[in-house]
C-alpha cells in the first residue's frame, strides 16, 4: 500500500531516496540515467518511490479539482487554484514518464470521490477552508521533496528535487498570502 502522507514519501524504516538514475530521468537526462543504471541503480525501489510521489501529485490534482468544483472559490482564487493544478499535472506527467522509462507501471489515480473522503472534503464550508487544505498539502509536498535533496552528491541531480520543492513552496507562499497569514518569523521553515 502506498503511504499517502507527504513525509511518508521519504520515511519507512529509515530514509529512502531515489537513485541517481531515477532523478536523471526526471531531469530529462536519459544518457546519464542509463549510465547510472548500468552502475547498479535500484530501479524497482525507484519505481516504488516515484509511484508514491505520483500518488501525492494525483492527490493534489484531485484536491484542486474538488476546490474548483466546490463553488466556494472566488474568481481570482479559482484562477490560481487551476494554475496550481496545472503545475501538479506537469509534475504527474514527468513522474509517469520516468516510471515508464524505468520499466514500471504508474500507480492509478484515486477517484475524486475517494480523495474527497480521505481529505474530509465535506467539512469544507468556506473559501478559507479550501485554502487551508491546499496550504497544508503544499507544505507537506515541499517538505517531502526537500527531504531527498541531501542524498545527492551531484548538484545537477539534487536540482531536480529542489525544483519540485520550489514549486510546492511557491504554492504554499501564495496560499499563505491569500489567507493573510503571517509568513514564518524564522528562517529554515521548510524541510524540518
Amino acid at each position: 500500500m502506498i503511504d499517502l502522507r507527504r513525509r511518508g514519501l521519504l520515511r519507512g524504516s529509515g530514509i529512502t531516496v531515489l537513485s541517481a538514475s531515477a532523478v536523471a530521468l526526471l531531469a530529462g537526462c536519459e544518457r546519464k540515467a542509463v549510465a547510472q543504471s548500468a552502475n547498479g541503480g535500484a530501479a524497482a525501489n525507484d519505481v516504488g518511490i516515484l509511484n508514491t510521489a505520483l500518488a501525492l501529485e494525483n492527490e493534489a490534482i484531485s484536491a484542486y479539482q474538488l476546490g474548483a468544483q466546490s463553488g466556494l472559490l472566488q474568481k481570482p482564487v479559482l484562477e490560481v487554484a487551476v494554475l496550481f493544478q496545472t503545475h501538479h499535472k506537469e509534475h504527474r506527467d514527468a513522474l509517469i514518464a520516468t516510471i515508464r522509462k524505468l520499466g514500471g507501471t504508474p500507480v492509478a489515480a484515486k477517484s475524486d470521490a475517494e480523495v474527497a473522503q480521505a481529505l474530509n472534503a465535506s467539512a469544507l464550508k468556506t473559501q478559507t477552508d479550501v485554502l487551508r487544505l491546499a496550504q497544508r498539502l503544499e507544505k507537506g509536498a515541499a517538505n517531502a521533496y526537500i527531504g531527498v535533496i541531501p542524498s545527492f552528491g551531484d548538484r545537477n541531480l539534487a536540482q531536480v528535487s529542489a525544483r519540485l520543492a520550489a514549486d510546492e513552496a511557491m504554492h504554499w507562499t501564495v496560499l499563505t498570502q491569500a489567507l493573510k497569514d503571517p509568513l514564518p518569523a524564522k528562517a529554515l521553515s521548510f524541510g524540518a
